[in-house]
């Protein structure tokens, strides 16, 4: 197994927006471009871009969330544009944002290495930027030793005005539109935060008001910054535009082939003991005793679940569904399945099939088979799952009517 090399250059993604002028009802980056959300595309560019260290900053409430798509596309690149040594995954990290961008960025700052010399920082509501800007951006740090800033020439007529009036026309020549991913030497940016005092529209401001020098490096017509309901069908158009992805396809084999289907396996174990009633594979059972666990201990779809996310490599129910998410506390298979499902989709992936085994004394599942392979599917789309029964002859924990144990194996499709 190999180890993943220190990268010298780290770049903070600052995905931590609410997004309140888009009117999407979600913080922008996790908001759809099309079966991908903003965060996901804006992923594409920066892990195709230099090798780098990788800080995702996100509302705290999505943390999982973004970690699931930063390591999602940081395996689809890998798979498509292998490292030397080591995965891309083992770059990641995930921070909780902040009230404010300078605040969230601060917070991305200090998740980074202590080996990182050149530090980007980028807008994940910028989505479509395409790598060789951020390549662009590194090369005129290690030529400057300056913050730089990709820029695009102002090509509309301005006005000053007061109100609705007209009070001059303003000089376009010596005006530049900014972009990110803005770039600085590590000991700049950060003495500049540390100097902070207010707040600044964006990090070339903030370094520029503490004596530092900026510079500058083309941008990009595609880096534009989503903001309002027009510049996502924007970018939904230009993604539409050209097709399905302008990236390397997300399941390619290291020689180029399409990726074959992919096999997981989960397992799950519950005590009885819970509070109400039993829920197991999706049903309720009423007169059994409960299971006891953070959602209802539904043993059955928590194995079907890590088989799932096993199979995609992304990580296990724990990542997803841990104790750490209070919306998860008592909810039953159908909002983890759901869920599940969603994270496989985003990451490319689509439900073949699932068969699990139930291991238990109690309840019986002859009489309810069929009901309960009708819901587990249901929750998975339409996807084939199949349950069957065994009490081990009595044997055991399970024999001995303590809990529930279930394994499950999940095939995946790529999408």
């Amino acid at each position: 197994m190999s180890i993943t090399p220190t990268p010298r250059v780290g770049i903070v993604v600052v995905a931590a927006g609410s997004g309140e002028r888009l009117g999407a009802g979600a913080p922008k980056a996790f908001v759809g471009i099309d079966d991908h959300s903003i965060l996901n595309h804006a992923l594409r560019g920066v892990f195709r871009g230099p090798v780098a260290q990788v800080v995702v900053v996100a509302p705290a409430e999505r943390a999982g969330d973004a970690l699931t798509e930063a390591l999602a596309v940081a395996d689809r690149t890998d798979a498509a544009a292998p490292l030397p040594s080591g995965r891309r995954r083992d770059l990641v990290h995930v921070v909780a944002g902040a009230a404010t961008r300078q605040g969230s960025v601060a917070a991305g700052l200090g998740a980074l290495w202590a080996g990182i010399e050149v530090v980007l920082v980028h807008d994940a509501a910028r989505a479509l930027t395409p790598p060789e800007v951020f390549e662009r951006v590194v090369a005129a740090v290690d030529e400057t030793a300056a913050g730089v800033v990709p820029v695009l020439p102002v090509i509309d007529t301005l006005k000053r005005v007061a109100g609705s009036d007209v009070v001059e026309a303003v000089d376009r020549a010596p005006l530049a539109a900014a972009q990110t991913p803005q770039g600085f030497p590590r000991d700049v940016l950060d003495a500049a935060y540390r100097a902070a005092a207010g707040e600044f529209t964006d990090d070339t401001a903030l370094v520029a008001a503490a004596g530092g020098r900026i510079t500058t490096v083309p941008g990009h017509a595609s880096a534009f910054k989503i903001t309002t309901p027009a510049d996502l069908e924007r970018a939904r158009s230009l993604v539409q535009d050209a097709g399905a992805d302008a990236q390397p396809h997300p399941h390619t084999s290291l020689a180029g082939a399409p990726a074959a289907p992919r096999v997981g396996i989960g397992t799950d174990v519950h005590a009885f003991g819970g509070e109400g009633e039993l829920w197991l594979a999706g049903l309720r059972w009423p007169g059994e005793p409960a299971l006891s666990g953070h959602s209802d201990g539904d043993a059955v779809a928590h194995a079907i679940v890590d088989a799932l996310l096993a199979a995609a490599g992304l990580g296990d129910i724990g990542t997803h569904f841990g104790v750490d998410r209070p919306e998860f506390a008592g909810a039953h298979a159908s909002a983890f399945l759901r869920r599940t499902l969603g994270l496989l989709g985003e990451a490319g992936w689509r439900v073949g099939n699932v068969s699990v085994q139930v291991q238990a004394g109690r309840p019986r599942f002859a009489a309810r088979r069929a009901e309960a392979e009708r819901t587990l599917s249901d929750a998975l789309g339409g996807a084939p799952v199949s349950v069957s029964a065994t009490t081990t002859d009595g044997l055991g924990f399970t024999g001995r009517t303590e809990g529930v144990a279930a394994f499950a194996v999940a095939l995946l499709i790529p999408a």
